[in-house]
């Protein structure tokens, strides 16, 4: 399930916005300030976020200039009273996908939210098909051709995201920060121990591989049926 982060002070609007996106599919997360946003980053990965700008503390422009610094993919859409063009322009020019203009449209939010997770290549759907292979991500299980794949935790989420984002490339420390945490002992080699585990226990599937980018780390490679 696709997770949001939305970052808003105002109570109510926050807990709309969140009930609209729970409503339409997509599993938010609610936090008062960009204290509070990090903190939730640390614990699990998302999505998308949603942010203010005039927050206690960071605003939203030093938020999004800090998520931009660890992470230039991730969609960031404004939402916001600052109506004025220098602080559209400066948002931009930090690297936010979109921008809107208090008081919410909520229908309009909506459709700008979808319009960003198609841009991203992000699919909100409980179900990743490739091929013959069903990861349901809810269920946490994973089908090759029918039948079940015994998969760990941790390598359903690796494999999960891989397979989400074809052709990126995801470096080990990127995967070690994600499902290890950053205070964990373990090293990097780790993950190419699960990665290992997953070639051997997918190598009949024709559909993926999962190619590794010397010296960075791993990407997934679709393949077309019958090629």
């Amino acid at each position: 399930m696709v997770k949001i982060l939305v970052v808003e002070d105002d109570g109510s609007l926050k807990r709309l916005v969140c009930r609209l996106l729970s409503d339409n599919g997509y599993q938010p997360c609610g936090c008062a300030d960009a204290e509070e946003a990090f903190d939730a980053m640390d614990r699990e990965p998302f999505d998308m976020v949603i942010t203010d700008v005039m927050m206690p503390g960071m605003d939203g422009f030093e938020f999004a200039d800090a998520i931009r610094q660890q992470d230039r993919e991730i969609p960031i859409l404004f939402m916001t009273a600052l109506d004025d063009m220098t602080s559209k322009r400066k948002g931009f020019r930090i690297g936010i996908d979109d921008y809107m203009v208090k008081p919410i449209e909520l229908d309009e939010l909506l459709l700008r939210v979808e319009a960003l997770m198609r841009r991203a290549g992000i699919v909100s759907s409980k179900r990743l098909c490739v091929g013959g292979l069903v990861m349901d991500s809810e269920e946490r299980t994973a089908y090759l051709d029918g039948e079940e794949v015994s998969l760990t935790v941790r390598e359903f989420d690796i494999l999960h995201k891989l397979l989400s984002y074809p052709k990126k490339t995801f470096t080990r420390a990127q995967l070690m920060d994600e499902f290890w945490g950053y205070e964990t002992e373990s090293d990097s080699r780790t993950v190419d121990v699960y990665i290992t585990r997953l070639r051997n226990k997918f190598r009949a599937c024709t559909s993926f591989e999962i190619v590794t980018v010397h010296g960075l780390g791993y990407k997934a490679v679709l393949h077309e049926e019958g090629k």
